[in-house]
């Protein structure tokens, strides 16, 4: 999609959470996949954590990041299958105000290029909590990488033409 070099990049503040039974910091690779490439497009990295596939946990995690005032978006990695312990979407549902339905749409349609059929399984969400974007992927290094570069990387490029997530940001807090 088309950049228009005419206007400026401002960087997002953004907030990684992995959500995982399994992971450590130091086996969070869609994490670090997520931080080198939001980096390196230039965006600041607002905050990281690792929680279990818990509402209660993923939901206190969320909250810390809406909350917090040096964050711009939540980009969640994991919990987004369809077993019993998968309950990011959940979450996303408990506390986004709106949700963006094209999001995992799109990424299933980007995610079919790549692992056919199985995309079905994702329940990849995205949402508006107070003001915040919160977008959930999956688990695999592989899914970050569709999420991301498919979708992310201009959807959070403010140069990102005919339209962007971060134009809209000065508005997402708007009573109707």
């Amino acid at each position: 999609m088309p950049i228009d070099p005419a206007r400026p990049f401002l960087p997002v503040r953004i907030a990684v959470l992995t959500v995982s039974d399994t992971r450590d910091a130091a086996s969070d690779r869609s994490g670090d996949t997520l931080v080198e490439r939001l980096t390196a497009a230039g965006h600041v990295l607002a905050g990281r954590a690792l929680v279990k596939d818990e509402v209660p946990a993923i939901l206190a995690a969320l909250e810390g990041f809406v909350d917090d005032p040096e964050v711009d978006c939540v980009i969640t990695t994991g919990g987004t299958g369809v077993t019993g312990r998968d309950v990011t979407p959940e979450a996303l549902e408990r506390i986004c105000e709106k949700m963006i339905p094209g999001f995992g749409e799109l990424f299933r349609w980007l995610s079919f290029q790549t692992i056919g059929t199985s995309t079905i399984q994702s329940r990849a969400c995205a949402g508006v909590a107070r003001g915040t974007y919160i977008f959930a992927l999956p688990g695999s290094t592989g899914a970050v990488r569709d999420g991301w570069d498919g979708i992310l990387a201009s959807q959070l490029d403010s140069r990102h033409r005919p339209c962007n997530f971060v134009e809209l940001m000065p508005r997402l807090r708007e009573g109707g």
